[in-house]
Protein backbone atom coordinates (compact mmCIF):
# COMPACT_ATOMS: atom_id res chain seq x y z
CA UNK A 1 0.00 0.00 0.00
CA UNK A 2 1.86 3.19 -0.80
CA UNK A 3 1.33 6.67 0.82
CA UNK A 4 -1.58 7.95 -1.21
CA UNK A 5 -3.77 4.66 -0.64
CA UNK A 6 -3.18 4.72 2.68
CA UNK A 7 -3.96 8.57 3.45
CA UNK A 8 -5.67 9.59 0.34
CA UNK A 9 -7.84 6.89 -0.50
CA UNK A 10 -10.52 8.80 -2.99
CA UNK A 11 -13.37 5.50 -2.00
CA UNK A 12 -12.79 6.11 1.35
CA UNK A 13 -12.84 9.83 1.65
CA UNK A 14 -16.46 10.10 -0.51
CA UNK A 15 -17.59 7.18 2.01
CA UNK A 16 -17.27 8.74 5.10
CA UNK A 17 -16.71 12.72 4.46
CA UNK A 18 -20.87 12.75 5.65
CA UNK A 19 -20.23 11.91 8.63
CA UNK A 20 -16.93 13.83 9.05
CA UNK A 21 -18.70 16.63 8.06
CA UNK A 22 -21.56 15.95 11.04
CA UNK A 23 -18.28 15.82 13.27
CA UNK A 24 -17.37 19.33 12.06
CA UNK A 25 -20.98 20.41 13.11
CA UNK A 26 -20.44 19.35 16.34
CA UNK A 27 -16.94 20.60 16.79
CA UNK A 28 -18.33 24.21 15.75
CA UNK A 29 -21.09 24.55 18.01
CA UNK A 30 -19.34 23.38 20.54
CA UNK A 31 -16.38 25.55 20.59
CA UNK A 32 -18.78 28.82 19.67
CA UNK A 33 -20.65 27.81 23.08
CA UNK A 34 -17.73 26.95 24.84
CA UNK A 35 -15.88 30.71 24.18
CA UNK A 36 -18.98 32.20 24.60
CA UNK A 37 -19.83 30.96 27.96
CA UNK A 38 -16.11 30.58 28.87
CA UNK A 39 -15.59 34.36 28.46
CA UNK A 40 -18.36 35.49 29.55
CA UNK A 41 -18.12 34.06 33.12
CA UNK A 42 -14.37 34.99 33.01
CA UNK A 43 -15.27 38.53 32.85
CA UNK A 44 -17.96 38.42 35.72
CA UNK A 45 -15.36 36.83 38.20
CA UNK A 46 -12.58 39.00 37.25
CA UNK A 47 -15.33 41.93 37.62
CA UNK A 48 -16.37 40.31 41.42
CA UNK A 49 -12.77 40.56 41.97
CA UNK A 50 -12.30 43.89 41.43
CA UNK A 51 -14.96 44.52 44.14
CA UNK A 52 -11.53 43.23 46.75
CA UNK A 53 -14.04 41.26 49.33
CA UNK A 54 -11.12 39.03 50.25
CA UNK A 55 -12.93 36.01 51.28
CA UNK A 56 -14.56 35.73 47.53
CA UNK A 57 -11.22 36.87 46.05
CA UNK A 58 -9.90 34.05 47.81
CA UNK A 59 -12.07 31.10 46.17
CA UNK A 60 -12.25 32.50 42.57
CA UNK A 61 -8.05 32.57 43.19
CA UNK A 62 -8.21 28.95 44.04
CA UNK A 63 -10.89 28.07 41.64
CA UNK A 64 -8.72 29.81 38.71
CA UNK A 65 -5.47 28.06 39.95
CA UNK A 66 -6.89 24.67 40.22
CA UNK A 67 -8.69 24.31 37.07
CA UNK A 68 -5.58 25.62 35.25
CA UNK A 69 -3.41 23.03 36.25
CA UNK A 70 -5.53 20.34 36.27
CA UNK A 71 -5.36 18.27 33.13
CA UNK A 72 -8.95 18.67 31.26
CA UNK A 73 -9.11 14.91 30.53
CA UNK A 74 -9.05 14.20 34.09
CA UNK A 75 -11.51 16.87 34.58
CA UNK A 76 -13.77 15.00 31.68
CA UNK A 77 -12.94 11.68 32.93
CA UNK A 78 -14.27 12.23 36.08
CA UNK A 79 -17.35 14.12 35.24
CA UNK A 80 -18.65 11.64 33.02
CA UNK A 81 -17.57 8.56 34.92
CA UNK A 82 -16.89 9.45 38.41
CA UNK A 83 -20.23 12.35 38.80
CA UNK A 84 -22.50 9.01 38.39
CA UNK A 85 -21.53 7.45 41.44
CA UNK A 86 -23.35 10.13 43.21
CA UNK A 87 -26.49 10.02 41.18
CA UNK A 88 -25.14 13.19 38.95
CA UNK A 89 -25.71 11.76 35.18
CA UNK A 90 -24.58 14.18 32.18
CA UNK A 91 -24.63 13.77 28.81
CA UNK A 92 -21.25 13.69 27.01
CA UNK A 93 -21.80 16.70 25.30
CA UNK A 94 -22.77 18.68 28.45
CA UNK A 95 -19.86 17.04 30.44
CA UNK A 96 -17.66 18.45 27.40
CA UNK A 97 -19.29 22.18 27.27
CA UNK A 98 -19.31 22.23 31.47
CA UNK A 99 -15.79 20.77 31.73
CA UNK A 100 -14.03 23.39 29.10
CA UNK A 101 -16.26 26.37 29.99
CA UNK A 102 -14.61 26.40 33.41
CA UNK A 103 -11.42 25.75 32.40
CA UNK A 104 -11.32 28.83 29.69
CA UNK A 105 -13.27 31.33 32.68
CA UNK A 106 -10.60 30.21 34.74
CA UNK A 107 -7.53 31.61 32.27
CA UNK A 108 -10.32 34.05 31.07
CA UNK A 109 -10.65 35.69 34.37
CA UNK A 110 -6.48 35.91 34.81
CA UNK A 111 -6.71 37.64 31.33
CA UNK A 112 -9.05 39.86 32.39
CA UNK A 113 -7.78 40.96 36.01
CA UNK A 114 -4.15 41.68 34.57
CA UNK A 115 -6.20 43.99 32.47
CA UNK A 116 -7.80 45.50 35.15
CA UNK A 117 -4.73 46.11 37.18
CA UNK A 118 -2.78 47.48 34.67
CA UNK A 119 -5.32 50.22 34.34
CA UNK A 120 -3.22 53.12 36.59
CA UNK A 121 -5.10 54.01 39.70
CA UNK A 122 -5.05 57.80 38.40
CA UNK A 123 -7.49 56.79 36.10
CA UNK A 124 -9.70 55.31 39.28
CA UNK A 125 -9.25 58.42 41.18
CA UNK A 126 -9.69 60.84 38.20
CA UNK A 127 -12.79 58.92 37.59
CA UNK A 128 -14.04 58.92 40.76
CA UNK A 129 -13.52 63.01 41.15
CA UNK A 130 -15.80 63.67 38.48
CA UNK A 131 -18.70 61.53 40.36
CA UNK A 132 -18.78 58.53 39.13
CA UNK A 133 -19.60 55.20 41.07
CA UNK A 134 -17.36 52.25 41.51
CA UNK A 135 -19.18 50.10 39.07
CA UNK A 136 -19.72 53.10 36.67
CA UNK A 137 -15.70 53.39 36.82
CA UNK A 138 -15.11 50.18 36.42
CA UNK A 139 -17.60 49.57 33.20
CA UNK A 140 -16.87 52.72 31.55
CA UNK A 141 -13.36 53.66 31.96
CA UNK A 142 -11.28 50.40 33.21
CA UNK A 143 -13.05 47.35 31.53
CA UNK A 144 -12.36 48.37 28.07
CA UNK A 145 -8.93 49.28 28.38
CA UNK A 146 -8.54 45.90 30.47
CA UNK A 147 -10.44 44.12 27.62
CA UNK A 148 -8.73 45.30 24.45
CA UNK A 149 -5.55 44.36 26.55
CA UNK A 150 -6.24 41.71 27.19
CA UNK A 151 -7.90 40.57 23.16
CA UNK A 152 -4.97 39.02 22.24
CA UNK A 153 -4.09 36.18 24.80
CA UNK A 154 -7.34 35.57 25.20
CA UNK A 155 -8.16 34.84 21.88
CA UNK A 156 -4.70 32.46 21.95
CA UNK A 157 -6.08 30.92 24.93
CA UNK A 158 -9.89 30.19 23.53
CA UNK A 159 -8.17 28.86 20.78
CA UNK A 160 -6.15 26.18 22.83
CA UNK A 161 -9.55 25.65 24.72
CA UNK A 162 -11.83 24.93 21.97
CA UNK A 163 -9.13 22.07 20.07
CA UNK A 164 -9.67 20.39 23.57
CA UNK A 165 -12.96 19.54 22.17
CA UNK A 166 -11.45 16.28 20.64
CA UNK A 167 -10.84 14.71 23.97
CA UNK A 168 -14.84 14.79 24.01
CA UNK A 169 -14.10 11.52 21.43
CA UNK A 170 -13.24 9.98 24.73
CA UNK A 171 -16.44 9.88 26.45
CA UNK A 172 -18.49 9.48 23.05
CA UNK A 173 -18.96 13.24 21.87
CA UNK A 174 -19.49 13.03 18.07
CA UNK A 175 -17.04 15.23 17.48
CA UNK A 176 -14.57 15.52 13.97
CA UNK A 177 -11.78 13.54 15.90
CA UNK A 178 -14.87 10.92 17.09
CA UNK A 179 -15.94 10.70 13.42
CA UNK A 180 -12.46 9.44 11.95
CA UNK A 181 -11.37 7.37 14.40
CA UNK A 182 -14.56 5.16 14.31
CA UNK A 183 -14.46 5.52 10.06
CA UNK A 184 -10.46 4.58 10.19
CA UNK A 185 -11.80 1.83 12.65
CA UNK A 186 -14.31 0.29 10.36
CA UNK A 187 -12.19 1.15 7.06
CA UNK A 188 -8.82 -0.07 8.00
CA UNK A 189 -7.38 3.08 6.32
CA UNK A 190 -6.24 6.47 7.86
CA UNK A 191 -7.73 8.35 5.16
CA UNK A 192 -10.46 9.75 7.20
CA UNK A 193 -7.57 11.17 9.66
CA UNK A 194 -6.13 12.85 6.95
CA UNK A 195 -9.78 14.50 6.27
CA UNK A 196 -10.35 15.19 10.13
CA UNK A 197 -7.06 16.95 10.23
CA UNK A 198 -7.69 18.94 7.15
CA UNK A 199 -10.55 19.86 8.92
CA UNK A 200 -9.17 21.28 11.89
CA UNK A 201 -6.79 23.15 9.86
CA UNK A 202 -9.80 24.51 8.27
CA UNK A 203 -11.70 25.36 11.49
CA UNK A 204 -8.81 27.13 13.06
CA UNK A 205 -6.28 28.39 11.18
CA UNK A 206 -9.45 31.35 10.74
CA UNK A 207 -9.04 31.90 14.19
CA UNK A 208 -4.74 31.69 14.42
CA UNK A 209 -5.19 34.18 11.44
CA UNK A 210 -7.71 36.50 13.57
CA UNK A 211 -5.24 35.86 16.93
CA UNK A 212 -1.85 37.36 14.96
CA UNK A 213 -3.82 40.46 13.91
CA UNK A 214 -4.63 40.95 17.37
CA UNK A 215 -1.52 40.79 18.66
CA UNK A 216 -0.42 42.81 16.19
CA UNK A 217 -3.28 45.45 16.29
CA UNK A 218 -3.54 45.97 19.99
CA UNK A 219 -0.13 45.74 20.35
CA UNK A 220 1.64 48.57 22.42
CA UNK A 221 3.39 50.80 20.01
CA UNK A 222 7.27 50.61 21.09
CA UNK A 223 9.78 54.11 21.06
Amino acid sequence: MDFSDAFLNATVLQKYAPSILSGVWVTLYLSAIIVVAGTALGLILACIRACGWKAVNFVIIVYADILRALPPLVLILIAYFGLPGVGVLWSSNLVLFIVLTLILAAFAEEIFWAGITSVGKGQWEASRSTGLGFAQTLFWVVLPQGVRMGLPPLTNRAIAVTKMTALGSVIGVPDILNQATTAQSFSGNASPLTLAALAYVALFLPFVLLARWLETRFAWKRT
